[in-house]
């Protein structure tokens, strides 16, 4: 009896335990089957990751916001799916953007004003008074931007320094005269002019060389040239009591207080 008892407990107690296991197994059963689900997702947007582990979702996100900003750090759209080498910046649109943003704290160096324009061509040389004047500048201008624009993007740059190279090198194809016009303006920075110098004249040295003054108003500035203030423009009197060009002025009230410290009694 004792045997039967104990067998049919340890049976009781089997059934039991496999009871409390199959909720659990089934728990793992779907977990398992999620990952099985987000790999063949991951495997259909990224064929070449077959052994590569999983990346969170966080970290996807990371990569393409500084993908962005780099390329938009270079002013280039994105480069499509896939793409994370951002396009490189020539010389000719470095000199683009210096003279665009030359004058302006809030332009972005992507389009250039008219008055840019004008500057760039004339410090990079294309302008040279015969082939190339300030007015062919202005007028080019005008006939590659757009009619309600004001500026100009950089492929319309490059099409109007193509309309100059052709009319500043006739003697040259139209691809040789654009090169030698790009190279004037590949690496150059705006020239910023120094301050202005008041020109030397007779006529402004005797207006401002108070030893020349004669009159009334030579009186209003003393030897070395500096103004005398309210004294130079007024009559002041002299209410002292001493006559003018006296000496001793002032001596009489030093010889009345003169202390007597040190006299016998």
């Amino acid at each position: 009896m004792g045997t039967a008892e104990s067998t049919k407990r340890k049976e009781k107690l089997a059934n039991q335990d496999t009871a409390q296991r199959e909720p659990n197994s089934c728990t793992n059963m779907a977990d398992q089957k999620d990952n099985i689900d987000d790999f063949k997702v991951q495997t259909a947007k990224h064929p070449n990751m077959t052994s590569a582990p999983l990346r969170p979702h966080s970290e996807h996100s990371k990569d393409r916001a500084s993908k962005r900003l780099s390329t938009e750090s270079n002013g280039t759209s994105d480069g499509g799916v896939g793409s994370s080498t951002p396009v490189e910046i020539t010389a000719l649109e470095e000199s683009f953007r210096r003279f665009a943003i030359h004058g302006d704290t809030r332009a972005t160096g992507k389009e250039m004003h008219g008055k840019n324009w004008s500057k760039l061509c004339k410090d990079c040389g294309v302008i040279d008074g015969k082939n190339i004047t300030l007015t062919d500048v202005d007028i080019v201008f005008s006939k590659v931007k757009k009619k309600s624009s004001r500026t100009i993007i950089f492929d319309e740059f490059k099409v109007a320094l193509g309309e100059l190279a052709r009319k500043k090198y006739k003697d040259k194809t139209g691809e040789e005269a654009e090169a030698e016009v790009f190279q004037l303006i590949e690496g150059k920075s705006p020239v910023i002019s120094g301050v202005t110098r008041a020109v030397a004249s007779p006529t402004v040295s005797r207006l401002t060389d108070t030893t020349k003054f004669t009159g009334s108003h030579k009186e209003r500035f003393d030897e070395t040239g500096r103004g005398k203030g309210k004294a130079g423009r007024v009559d002041i009197v002299d209410t002292s009591g001493y006559v003018s060009g006296y000496k001793h002025q002032g001596s009489y009230e030093k010889k009345v207080t003169k202390p007597t410290a040190g006299r016998p009694m």
